[in-house]
């Protein structure tokens, strides 16, 4: 076993990220933008084509999440609907663009209709994966590479968004990268995933008390 200074270096970085995420606070974008494209380049060197072009939509959504957490959108009621504008309490409204409204971002459940959605998006999107690793690439793992690759793309969306169910998402992906990372002796980043295992449960429980005590403010 030799060791990969990227393998070190995105092990630090994910760990900050995900105490961030677990924090809610609107930093683990920043952080999770550098640990992206040092993460390309060590997928790729180590053959896991579906991480490495997986990380190129991380840093599109990054942009992404990083404003929708900054731009402070209207309170959301149970169930993820939007209040129109004209029914939001004007002492609701945050400084558009500050740290408060990214922490004033709402919490949310994820509504059953879109659930529904991305669990056919997300399956769809394994298949083809696996099919374009099995066929066009030399890959060893196409089944498990794909897994983890279309369900974070479900992930890092329910995030971007802060769905509570973010979490459940994750604890899926942490558990099979975690196994697939020692199988591609990327043991630094493997013993990371096994602890976010832990952390994302921590999550899950943080961030539904913090909802539950916002909707009970409301």
């Amino acid at each position: 076993m030799h060791f990969n200074w990227l393998d070190i270096t995105t092990t630090i970085l994910g760990l900050a990220y995900i105490l961030l995420e677990y924090r809610a606070s609107i930093w683990m974008w920043a952080v999770g933008a550098v640990m992206q494209l040092l993460g390309i380049v060590l997928y790729y060197q180590k053959g896991l084509y579906a991480d490495c072009g997986m990380e190129f939509y991380y840093l599109a959504m990054t942009a992404y999440g990083a404003w929708r957490w900054m731009a402070a959108p209207s309170q959301h009621p149970r169930g993820g609907e939007q209040i129109s504008s004209g029914e939001q309490v004007e002492r609701d409204a945050p400084p558009r663009g500050g740290r408060e409204g990214a922490e004033a971002t709402p919490i949310t459940h994820i509504p059953s209709h879109l659930a529904l959605r991305w669990s056919v998006i997300f399956a769809a999107i394994w298949a083809i994966i696996w099919f374009l690793l099995s066929h066009f690439t030399d890959s060893t793992v196409p089944v498990a590479d794909s897994f983890t690759t279309a369900l974070s793309l479900v992930g890092i969306w329910a995030l971007a968004h802060k769905y509570l169910e973010q979490w459940l998402v994750w604890i899926a992906v942490d558990v099979v990268t975690c196994w697939l990372y020692f199988q591609k002796d990327i043991p630094f980043k493997a013993s990371l995933y096994g602890l976010y295992v832990v952390i994302a449960i921590a999550g899950f429980h943080r961030w539904r008390r913090q909802m539950q005590c916002a909707e009970e403010k409301n």
